[in-house]
């Protein structure tokens, strides 16, 4: 199960959900189809499964970050520091977790990217872990407005989402100098930058 499922991830996150038949899936991962059928109903819910095998992982670990923050912080967290503890907790995977998980990030930002059903599979695995960060951050700026909170992590998951599609797009505006697939250079820089960006449309220095 774990073969196929890597492999209809790899397949998904090349050419997306309906780029993809169940006989690819099988024939890459040197299985009948039939098996898939045994324990798929369809495409779509094989590319579900496929989702939520590191979905739960990522919400699970970053969720514990914020928790430890939460407690580290002593009751008085930072933007950027709340920001870390979601941003950075994430980004860890795809620098430690090798090409599959790559594979998952270009996969999440389809999702992220496709309204007519990315956008339940986003609000059924990331909410609760979304409303943890933006609970820390309303308490980070008390006098910031929820309009601007929900449109500066608006921004954020925007810019998280173009960097774990590696697009390459970068490599080419920057004559090779930034590497889209670079996430260690992301780590350093995301969570600084978007702190700024929270400070500014809330009015403070």
């Amino acid at each position: 199960m774990e073969q196929i499922l890597d492999e209809a991830e790899f397949l998904f996150s090349k050419h997306g959900l309906h780029g993809v038949t169940l006989k690819d899936v099988a024939k890459r991962a040197s299985v009948h189809h039939t098996l898939l059928n045994y324990y798929f109903n369809d495409k779509k819910s094989l590319f579900d499964a496929v989702f939520a095998r590191r979905a739960v992982v990522t919400s699970e670990r970053r969720m514990r970050a914020l928790d430890e923050y939460e407690a580290e912080c002593g009751g008085k967290p930072t933007v950027e520091g709340a920001l870390r503890a979601f941003l950075d907790t994430d980004l860890d995977l795809y620098i430690e977790g090798g090409e599959s998980w790559k594979n998952y990030a270009a996969l999440g930002a389809q999702v992220a990217n496709t309204p007519e059903w990315g956008a339940e599979l986003m609000d059924e695995h990331f909410d609760p872990v979304v409303l943890r960060l933006i609970g820390l951050l309303k308490r980070s700026l008390p006098d910031c407005s929820e309009e601007n909170i929900f449109w500066g992590y608006h921004f954020v998951t925007g810019a998280l989402m173009l960097t774990l599609a590696r697009t390459g797009r970068i490599d080419k505006l920057s004559g090779g100098r930034c590497k889209s697939d670079d996430f260690i250079a992301v780590k350093k820089r995301m969570a600084s930058f978007m702190a700024a960006g929270f400070l500014g449309i809330c009015g403070q220095k």
